[in-house]
């Protein structure tokens, strides 16, 4: 007695449930993607009616032949060494601890000399300010 199959099986693969998936998380990853947040960091900053500037008492200038000139107040700049500046920054928080520096230097002066005039304002504790110079006409 020969015993037949009623069904016939089929080695073909539906592809229909495959693509529901694909869809299903695309759609997933479409809406999930619009949830994140840019990694950044939204700053609050004070807002006031009255805008004040710390002008700086105190000057320091370097030019392009690494020449150091410094000022108080309203004096004249006067040509210093490298150990006379140190001297007038230290100088200058003994006499007033709140003191704003502007550190005026050429294009051309290579960035460590600006870091050893930071470091030393930095150790006496002093406000320093990085100023621009004005473009000369003659350059």
């Amino acid at each position: 007695m020969a015993l037949k199959r009623r069904h016939k099986i089929e080695s073909n693969f539906s592809m229909a449930s495959m693509t529901d998936v694909i869809f299903l998380l695309l759609i997933f990853f479409m809406v999930t993607s619009t949830i994140v947040f840019p990694n950044s960091i939204k700053v609050n900053l004070p807002q006031s009616k009255q805008q004040t500037a710390a002008k700086p008492v105190a000057r320091i200038t370097i030019d392009e032949n690494m020449n150091y000139f410094v000022a108080y107040g309203s004096e004249r700049s006067q040509e210093v060494s490298y150990q006379e500046l140190s001297d007038f920054l230290t100088n200058l928080q003994k006499k007033d601890p709140d003191t704003y520096v502007a550190l005026y230097a050429d294009e051309i002066i290579p960035y460590r000399e600006i870091v050893k005039i930071l470091n030393i304002a930095n150790e006496n504790k002093l406000k320093m300010v990085l100023a621009t110079r004005p473009l000369r006409s003659d350059k």
